[in-house]
This record gives structure tokens, C-alpha cells and sequence, in this order.
């Protein structure tokens, strides 16, 4: 399950979608999956640091510059961008889960709606700019907060929406990776502060921490494989092989849930 997240959190083909399929497959409780959760994706994100390493230095060195120069704007969008999934996640995220449920169906009905997106990216051939706006910015982080709901893919979703703004497909690879990385650490911690308060994420509880470090250390390794492939796919423009998976683990996620 360790490498199936650090693999799906950046290929479109959502993460939250596969740990709830391999959950269902596996028996895994509910206990057990905040936990490991948990402790995956804080791993995906420090690949991610990894991977943008020199990305992420640039920003900071240009920050210390204290000018309006490139990398304090491309910061200011990045921050724009958040403000949605901040809002949405704090807010609305119970009340989208408790109407949605976060079951097979859904699932599966959300990976039909990614394959559908990245269709739709593909096709679409609009013009390319140079650099993403704060408007673009911000319109990708609103389908950033859409991917709330379960099975929706998160990389899928924010990269088919900026290709379809006519971004440049490194660009916004590159910055929908960037913009994840404090929301998800954010909602990491809002679900073990959650966690520890029902006793769900107390030391000791669900699954072992030989096998959270065993989940952990194989989500960090092949979560760095797969931002590194997924920068290159995108770049070849190849994500309509993604929507055919969607498409056939959605529909098969449905069946099942149907059974």
C-alpha cells in the first residue's frame, strides 16, 4: 500500500481512491487506515521536496530578496491557490463526506470523472501562455478543492484544468505539485489532531510502527520515482493513457461496490 501511494498521489489516478480500494481488498480498519494515511502522505510530500528541490530553493532565495521580483510572485500564486482547498477543507469537508460517503461507489464514480477530465485535457487544444496568471492560479486551486471528494484525482484534476487554461504542461506540473504540499501536510495533521482526540491515531493503535515506517519508507521512494515520471509523462503529453485506467478501475470499482 506503501508504494501504491507514493505511486498514485502523482500519477492522476488518485491516491485516496487506491488506498480505499486496497483498504477494502485488505480488511484494513478504519484505525488502521487514518494512521498509515497519515504517515504516506507526509511521505509523498517530502519526495516532493526532493524531487523540486531546486525549484523550492529558488523560491526561498528569492524571497530573501525582499522584492516583487519572479519567485515572490510565483509564491503569491501559489498561496492564492490554497485559499480554496483551505476554505473547502475546513468547512465543508465533513459535511462533503458525510452527503458522499467515501465507499467503493463513490470511488469509483469520482476515477470515471478524473478519466473524464484528463479526456477532455487532451482534446482540448487551447493556447499556450508563458506564465501562469494569479487568475489561473486561483482557478486551479478551486479544482483543487473540488478533489475533496473521494476517488477524485488531485494531480489529475489540478493539471487537466491548467492544461485546458493553455499553460505550458511543465509549468503546471510542476506547479500543481508545489501548490499540495502545505494543504496536505495541513489536512496530515488536522486528521491526526482528529485522530488523537477520538483515539483512533493513539500510539499503539490500528497497525504496528514497524509497519507504518515499512509503509512510510516505500511511499517516500516511489513517491520520488513517480514525481519524477510524471513531469516527464506530462511533458509528452500521455495522460489519455491515465484516463483509460480511470476509466476501467472506476468501472470496476462500481461492479464491486454492487456485488
Amino acid at each position: 500500500m506503501g508504494i501504491v501511494q507514493g505511486l498514485t498521489e502523482y500519477l492522476p489516478v488518485s491516491s485516496s481512491g487506491h488506498l480505499t480500494i486496497l483498504g477494502t481488498l485488505f480488511g484494513m480498519t478504519g484505525e488502521e487506515n487514518l494512521s498509515f494515511a497519515i504517515a504516506v502522505h507526509v511521505a509523498t510530500v517530502l519526495s516532493t521536496l526532493v524531487v523540486l528541490r531546486k525549484e523550492i530553493w529558488d523560491i526561498i532565495n528569492g524571497i530573501f530578496k525582499f522584492r516583487w521580483n519572479e519567485e515572490m510572485q510565483y509564491l503569491a500564486k501559489i498561496l492564492l491557490s490554497m485559499i480554496p482547498v483551505v476554505v473547502v477543507g475546513l468547512l465543508l469537508k465533513k459535511e462533503i463526506e458525510a452527503v458522499f460517503g467515501s465507499g467503493l461507489f463513490i470511488v469509483g464514480c469520482m476515477l470515471l470523472l478524473t478519466a473524464a477530465l484528463l479526456l477532455f485535457s487532451h482534446l482540448y487544444k487551447p493556447k499556450q501562455k508563458e506564465k501562469i496568471s494569479f487568475k489561473d492560479a486561483l482557478i486551479v486551486g478551486i479544482s483543487q478543492a473540488i478533489t475533496v471528494l473521494p476517488g477524485l484525482s488531485r494531480s489529475g484534476t489540478t493539471i487537466s484544468t491548467g492544461l485546458v487554461l493553455g499553460i505550458k504542461k511543465e509549468n503546471i506540473a510542476k506547479f500543481s505539485f508545489l501548490m499540495v504540499i502545505i494543504p496536505v501536510l495541513g489536512e496530515a495533521f488536522l486528521d491526526l489532531m482528529h485522530g488523537m482526540k477520538t483515539g483512533l491515531a493513539s500510539v499503539g493503535s490500528g497497525i504496528s510502527s514497524v509497519n507504518l515506517l515499512i509503509g512510510f519508507t516505500a511511499a517516500f521512494i516511489f513517491g520520488t520515482i513517480a514525481c519524477k515520471w510524471m513531469l516527464n509523462i506530462v511533458k509528452k503529453g500521455k495522460l489519455i493513457y491515465f484516463a483509460i485506467y480511470c476509466a476501467i478501475v472506476g468501472g470496476a470499482s462500481i461492479i464491486y461496490s454492487l456485488w
